[in-house]
């Protein structure tokens, strides 16, 4: 008898520490109800209660990602990288006419007489 108490004891100390260190190491973002410092005192002081709780409702499930299927116009990132793409092309075209109107001011070289040629004219 003694000796399943020590190991139920035994037992209860590592899921407590078990518990402690997940709930301290998981990430704050996907903790549910309360705090993470209250998470801790419930564990340390409901050994075996606090873990199952912690367990059972603290610790949040890792979001699917992918597996939800959303229309394109209900997506905000979406719908955010349509507007970046849409201010990126303005931008390219403004740029675009900027050099086309650069290259039209430059004079043409080829407009040259036959006679006339490049360089100094006082000579």
């Amino acid at each position: 008898m003694v000796r399943l108490l020590f190991g139920l004891g035994v037992a209860v100390v590592v899921f407590t520490i078990f518990s402690l260190v997940d709930c301290a190491l998981f990430e704050k973002t996907r903790i549910r109800g309360v705090p993470r410092a209250v998470w801790i005192i419930v564990i340390l002081l409901l050994p075996v209660i606090g873990g199952v709780l912690w367990f059972l409702i603290g610790r949040g499930r890792r979001s699917s990602g992918g597996a939800r299927s959303m229309a394109p116009d209900d997506d905000p990132e979406f719908l955010g990288q349509l507007g970046r793409d849409a201010a990126q092309e303005e931008r390219i075209r403004r740029l675009e006419q900027e050099l086309a109107d650069l290259d039209d001011d430059k004079p043409d070289s080829t407009d040259r007489r036959d006679g006339d040629k490049p360089g100094r004219t006082d000579a």
